[in-house]
């Protein structure tokens, strides 16, 4: 679990959700969390509309079959 905080710390943010909604990123997070541990994601302002960060995070995360291991601010980190 601390090597898995660790790698959330140090990741980058990979994957930016903006006014196209989450379901224009499901695909692209799903191929990334094929390739590494944890996959950071922004939640741009566009994205948000009436929603929270973490509403929009737990729907993606159903949708691309991962889970969330954090969100802080607007940022979510998701692993499998």
């Amino acid at each position: 679990m601390a090597d898995l905080r660790t790698k959330a710390h140090e990741a980058d943010v990979t994957v930016w959700v903006g006014k196209a909604g989450i379901a224009s990123v499901v695909d692209e997070l799903d191929d990334q969390l094929g390739d590494r541990d944890v996959v950071k994601v922004k939640f741009l302002r566009a994205s948000r509309g009436g929603t929270t960060t973490e509403e929009l995070a737990e729907e993606l995360a159903e949708k691309a079959n991962a889970e969330v291991f954090e969100t802080r601010g607007n940022t979510a980190v998701y692993t499998r």
